[in-house]
């Protein structure tokens, strides 16, 4: 196996990630974030973050298909969400992550509440690193 996604016992319980994904060898691929706009720019589901939160899984997945992965080979996530969309969002993000991702062993993730992003209008980010069995 070229790659390892697991949460030592010694560490606290993760809800819905995993602290670790060691990859031994193979391809890397690097996402870079993808935001709720579709393939000519325009903004899907403003002000409205399931909405958005489903565009940005499905431009991932695009994304990994298109350098030849899966979904299944996401070792790393990093979501940034902006500061005005509630705490209480977070859960349905997390249900529509749970239909992409292997739930069994989610990727190593890391969530980041920030003032604002790039274009207005975007209340989250999400960038990815998959790794390849060669």
């Amino acid at each position: 196996m070229s790659k390892e996604i697991f949460s030592p016992a010694t560490l606290p319980p993760p809800v819905g990630y995993s602290h670790i994904a060691k990859v031994n060898k193979g391809t890397m691929i690097y996402l870079a974030g993808q935001v709720s706009s579709d393939a000519s720019g325009k903004l899907v589901g403003e002000g409205n973050f399931e909405a958005q939160a489903e565009q940005v899984f499905s431009n991932i997945r695009i994304a990994v298909e298109a350098a030849g992965g899966t979904m299944a080979d996401i070792v790393k996530m990093n979501i940034y969400l902006v500061a005005e969309v509630s705490q209480d969002e977070v859960p349905k993000m997390r249900a529509i992550r749970d239909r992409y991702v292997n739930k069994e062993r989610p990727p190593a993730s890391t969530l980041v509440v920030v003032s604002r992003l790039a274009r207005p209008g975007w209340l989250l980010e999400i960038e990815a690193i998959a790794a390849l069995d060669d």
